[in-house]
C-alpha cells in the first residue's frame, strides 16, 4: 500500500485513503453494527420481519444500510450477516433471539460438507450485489460502500452449531477432525469467491470478521485461523482489506495476514500497536460497552482519547465492537461527533 501522498487516481474517500496509509485531514469515523437495533429509524423500517427476510429485501436492507449516514458516519457498511454466505452454499439458516444464528441441518458428515457448494454463483447472491448496486447509487461517490465476510472458523462454528461454545467446537474438531477441516476449506474457497465478487462489482473496502477466533489457544489459531485469514486476504486484493479478531490475543499473527487494517479492542494498546507495526493502519478501539453505559460525555472523552492514541494517521475509529442494541442514540452521536473534532 502507499505510504506517501494520495495517488492522484485513488478513490477521494477518507476511510480508503487512511487505509492506504496515505495522510489524510482526520481519522475516518464508522462502526460495526452502525446499523442495527439500537437505532428507533431502523426498527421502523424493520417491522417485525424475521432477519432474513428483513436483510433479502433488497429495498428495506439498502435504506438500513444508508441509516447512518445522517450521523456523520464516513462509510457505509452494507446490512446482511455473516451466515448470508452459508445459506447461499446451501445450509439455511434462523436467527434465534438470544441465541444468534441456528442452522437448519448442522453439520455432522462429510456428506454434509460436500452439500454445501463451494463456487457460490453470482446469482446465489443476487440479493446482496443488488444490495450492493443500490447504495452505491444513492450515494453516488459521496462515501465508500464495505462488504464483509466471516471468516471460515467463525462461520465453521455456525455450520456445526456451536456458535461462541468453543469447549463444544473443540469436541466436534478433536471428534472429526477430517469433518472439521474440510469444512474450513470449502468455506474458505466460497468466502474468497463471494468476496471477489464483491469487490468487482464496485465494494470500497471488504472486513473479514473472526469473531470467536479470539478464544482459540495459539496453537489452535495457527491451525484454524491464521491459514485461512491469508489465503483470503490473498486472493481478494482489490480494496483494503481488514481483519476483525473480536479480542485478538495474537496481534502478531494478525499482523502477518495480509490485511491492511487491523480491528483492536479494548486489550490493546492502540498507541503501542501503531509504533510496533507503522506499515499497517488501525481500527477502533473506544470501548463499545461505554457506548451502552456511559454517558455523552465519557463517549466524547474516550473517542477523543481514541484519537489521539491513532496519531491522526493511519488509523480509523471505530469500536471495540459492534453497537449493542441498547446503545442509546445519544451516544452514537457523540461517539461519531468526537471523532470528527466536531
Amino acid at each position: 500500500m502507499s505510504d506517501g501522498a494520495s495517488d492522484p487516481l485513488s478513490p477521494p474517500h477518507l476511510l480508503v485513503r487512511a487505509a492506504r496509509g496515505e495522510v489524510v485531514e482526520r481519522p475516518p469515523v464508522w462502526a460495526m453494527r452502525q446499523a442495527g437495533r439500537w437505532d428507533p429509524e431502523f426498527n421502523k423500517l424493520r417491522q417485525g420481519l424475521s432477519f432474513y427476510e428483513f436483510s433479502e429485501n433488497v429495498e428495506l436492507a439498502a435504506r438500513a444500510s444508508l441509516l447512518p449516514r445522517r450521523f456523520g458516519v464516513d462509510a457505509i457498511i452494507l446490512f446482511y450477516d455473516i451466515t448470508s454466505l452459508p445459506v447461499a452454499m446451501g445450509l439455511p439458516f434462523t436467527l434465534g433471539a438470544g441465541v444468534g444464528p441456528v442452522p437448519a441441518h448442522p453439520v455432522r458428515s462429510r456428506e454434509d460438507v460436500e452439500r454445501l457448494s463451494p463456487e457460490v454463483e453470482p446469482e446465489r447472491v443476487r440479493h446482496i450485489r443488488d444490495l450492493l448496486r443500490l447504495v452505491k447509487d444513492e450515494l453516488a461517490g459521496a462515501l465508500p460502500v464495505l462488504v464483509f465476510a466471516g471468516a471460515p472458523f467463525t462461520v465453521a462454528t455456525y455450520c456445526i452449531g456451536t456458535g461462541k461454545d468453543m469447549d463444544a467446537t473443540r469436541a466436534f474438531a478433536h471428534e472429526m477432525p477430517d469433518v472439521w477441516e474440510d469444512l474450513l476449506r470449502r468455506l474458505s474457497a466460497a468466502t474468497a469467491r463471494f468476496l471477489s465478487v464483491l469487490v468487482e462489482e464496485g465494494a470500497d473496502a471488504w472486513q473479514l470478521f473472526d469473531s470467536w477466533a479470539g478464544m482459540l489457544t495459539r496453537d489452535e489459531y495457527l491451525h484454524w485461523a491464521q491459514p485461512f485469514h491469508r489465503d483470503l486476504f490473498a486472493a481478494v486484493p482489490g480494496a483494503p482489506r481488514i481483519l476483525f479478531v473480536k479480542e485478538g490475543p495474537y496481534l502478531d499473527l494478525m499482523a502477518a495476514s495480509g490485511a491492511d487494517v487491523l480491528s483492536l479492542g479494548t486489550s490493546h494498546d492502540l498507541a503501542a500497536a501503531r509504533r510496533d507495526y507503522p506499515d499497517l493502519t488501525f481500527q477502533g478501539n473506544v470501548d463499545e460497552e461505554l457506548l451502552r453505559t456511559g454517558t455523552p460525555e465519557q463517549v466524547v472523552e474516550a473517542t477523543r482519547d481514541c484519537v489521539a492514541a491513532g496519531g491522526g494517521r493511519r488509523h480509523i475509529v471505530n469500536l471495540s465492537h459492534g453497537v449493542d442494541r441498547a446503545t442509546p442514540v445519544a451516544n452514537f452521536e457523540a461517539f461519531v461527533r468526537a471523532a470528527r473534532g466536531d
